[in-house]
């Protein structure tokens, strides 16, 4: 039991990567909170993993504050924060992109992960120590034209994570991230729609030959929560069937 008595809280662990990371960190002995905005689903999660549900929007810092404060309420602290909640752009021109849309990018992907920092942060330096996963994307580090928008937001995931690693290794808090290829969760469909010729492309830019799965993202977020990756801070794991090399 690799994250055994550990507390953790996962964001957008309604569907997705989320769920596959909060179902794995249960799996391994973790006691969960699982934050999604779609309340439904973080309730359905958690009962099949026996962890806790908070409905929370992470553009929001008071529903940030409030999922912090129910770490500590149903389990007596934190010691693990997976910023993962994300917001896609389907791919077009970037001066086609509205300003609405910019904006909930940016909010989501990384004022999420400001508010995350705000309200975890302290909550971690009193427990003496822990640990900060986000999803990041290989968009942050082999951008593609089409996307510029949600390859800027996880650029900028990508250095407040090396930053962030920096300025809170004295008080024993890792940061890192990780940088998935294209996932077969729902979220896939906003990246490219509904086209088949579209996904066999894409997949075949993979070396490895296929779509990266929740459970592969889950099995990185483990080792990097886990005391086995206790010297491992400011990297951004490319989890990708070898796209990026």
């Amino acid at each position: 039991m690799r994250l055994a008595g550990k507390i953790a809280i996962i964001t957008g662990a309604g569907s997705g990567f989320g769920e596959g990371i909060a179902t794995r960190f249960a799996e391994e002995g973790a006691k969960v909170i699982v934050a999604d905005i779609d309340e439904v689903a973080a309730k359905r999660v958690a009962r099949a993993i026996g962890g806790t549900a908070v409905r929370a929007d992470v553009t929001s810092g008071i529903e940030v504050a409030a999922m912090v404060a129910a770490a500590t309420e149903s389990y007596g602290g934190l010691d693990i924060l997976v910023n993962n909640a994300g917001m896609p752009q389907r791919a077009g021109p970037a001066d086609e992109v509205d300003e609405a849309m910019f904006d909930r990018i940016f909010d989501v992907n990384v004022k999420g992960l400001y508010f995350g920092i705000v309200h975890a942060v302290p909550v971690l330096k009193k427990r003496g120590g822990g640990v900060i996963i986000s999803t990041a994307s290989t968009a942050a580090v082999r951008p593609r034209p089409g996307l510029a928008w949600y390859a800027a937001s996880k650029g900028a995931v990508v250095t407040a994570t090396k930053s962030l690693a920096l300025e809170l290794a004295p008080h024993r808090i890792r940061v890192n991230a990780i940088n998935p290829v294209a996932g077969d969760t729902p979220m896939l469909k906003e990246f490219m729609g509904d086209g088949e010729a579209i996904r066999r492309q894409f997949i075949a830019s993979i070396p490895l030959g296929r779509l990266s799965t929740p459970r592969d993202i889950a099995n990185a977020a483990l080792y990097l929560a886990s005391d086995e990756a206790s010297l491992v801070t400011g990297i951004c794991m490319e989890v990708d069937g070898g796209r990026c090399v």
